[in-house]
């Protein structure tokens, strides 16, 4: 008789381990400018319907629609910058929800935003469809 795979964490099939360095991946760095409207709060959308990386178990490229809306404070993220960021990821592998948290918390750190909300649409993969959200407001911050 064959045996059942069990469905939780630790038993997970080959995953375990595959995302212990996702925090310390050496990213290109994001550059920023100053914004001269730093005193009104307004947003800024941006979004890329070519981004890729890898899946860390089968190294096949999954694609998605990355979408971030941002209220600027001091500083806005330079577009050019940002789009090399991205394409650093083609070669990585990484959980789709990883990626998420990874994106926002170096878009975070490089512009410190009032309020920032990353949404990743990843295509369909094995019938799937998955799309990982994640928000940051600054204690405060009264839009959105």
């Amino acid at each position: 008789m064959e045996k059942k795979k069990s469905a939780y964490p630790q038993d997970a099939s080959g995953y375990e381990g595959l995302q212990k360095q996702t925090r310390q991946l050496k990213t290109p760095p994001l550059e920023v400018w100053e914004n001269q409207y730093a005193d009104k709060e307004y947003l800024i959308h941006i979004e890329t319907r070519e981004f890729n990386c890898l899946c860390p178990k089968t190294g096949l490229p999954d694609f998605a629609c990355l979408v971030i809306d941002y209220a600027p404070d001091k500083y806005c993220i330079e577009l050019k910058s940002f789009k090399e960021y991205l394409v650093f990821y083609r070669d990585i592998g990484i959980f789709h929800e990883h990626v998420v948290n990874r994106i926002l918390d170096d878009f975070l750190k490089a512009c410190r935003p009032r309020y920032a909300k990353i949404t990743g649409e990843f295509n369909i993969r094995g019938g799937i469809k998955t799309t990982v959200s994640r928000e940051y407001k600054r204690k405060g911050y009264k839009g959105k």
